[in-house]
């Protein structure tokens, strides 16, 4: 009498500090992040946890943000699921939108690329009592020194400079981004992105 064949063993992702290399290779998966986050968080998210753990890709970013809650979810997926993305400004990276392009450890701007830091905004189209008010005010002004805590971290510069670049707002263009450390040039007519990566990591 034959056995029965053993089932399959499902095999879970490599942890985010496992050596284990992606099947997917440097570049195959690219993400657009445009428009406004808030009302693409589902169809985002959903595209980033459809990549492979641990791989790369490409994001490239034209957005002018969104909800504080909705630039935080992806800046937390791509990292907790360890990607490793080539970030690209191809227009704008604003508000919101700049947690996820910090969360990328590799990121690039042209010298037309436009990034605004700004305050966060209360923004409420529901009727709200008095202590909620008084709470939400509360917790707005935490969460505020929260992101800037987060965005200097993931930057890796001083959040004095955040905060200069914040309050009361200002737009960033992708020289001073440059100049700052916190990314690094594109020329729009040298050749593809990865082209160019690969030419500055051989030199």
């Amino acid at each position: 009498m034959t056995e029965p064949p053993r089932p399959s063993l499902i095999r879970p992702y490599p942890s985010v500090g496992s050596k284990t290399p992606s099947p997917v290779e440097k570049g195959d998966w690219e993400i657009i992040l445009a428009g406004d986050l808030t009302e693409q968080e589902t169809e985002l998210c959903q595209k980033l946890v459809e990549v492979p753990r641990r791989s790369r890709g490409t994001i490239f970013f034209d957005s002018s943000g969104g909800s504080v809650f909705s630039g935080l979810a992806l800046a937390t997926m791509i990292r907790l699921r360890g990607l490793d993305p080539l970030a690209v400004v191809a227009g704008e990276c604003s508000s919101a939108a700049i947690l996820p392009f910090a969360a990328c450890r590799r990121r690039f701007v042209t010298t037309h690329s436009t990034l605004l830091f700004h305050p966060m905004r209360w923004q409420s189209e529901e009727e709200v009592r008095l202590e909620e008010a008084v709470e939400w005010a509360r917790y707005f002004k935490v969460l505020e020194d929260d992101i800037d805590s987060l965005l200097a971290r993931m930057f890796d510069c001083d959040l004095a400079l955040i905060r200069e670049w914040t309050r009361p707002g200002r737009f960033v263009r992708g020289e001073e981004i440059v100049a700052a450390g916190l990314a690094e040039i594109v020329d729009l007519f040298a050749g593809d992105i990865w082209q160019q990566v690969n030419r500055k990591s051989q030199a």
